[in-house]
């Protein structure tokens, strides 16, 4: 694995981070989350991800002071 990523792109990262929560508010409010509610968690939390990538870029071009070449 010579290729390197950030965390934040990690679909492991973000499962985990998703079964932590959802063990975390089963066990503090009493809420159950289903295996199919922490894949849709994760697929949500991946588009906002991208999403927020995304507005990111945008904006960074748009206050950009050099032009591209």
């Amino acid at each position: 694995m010579d290729i390197t990523k950030s965390p934040l792109l990690s679909k492991g990262v973000w499962g985990g981070a998703i079964a932590l929560i959802a063990t975390a508010a089963s066990f503090f409010f009493g809420i159950e989350v289903s295996g199919d509610d922490q894949s849709a968690l994760l697929d949500l939390g991946l588009q906002v991800v991208a999403a927020g990538g995304s507005i990111l870029a945008i904006i960074g071009r748009l206050v950009a002071t050099s032009r591209l070449t």
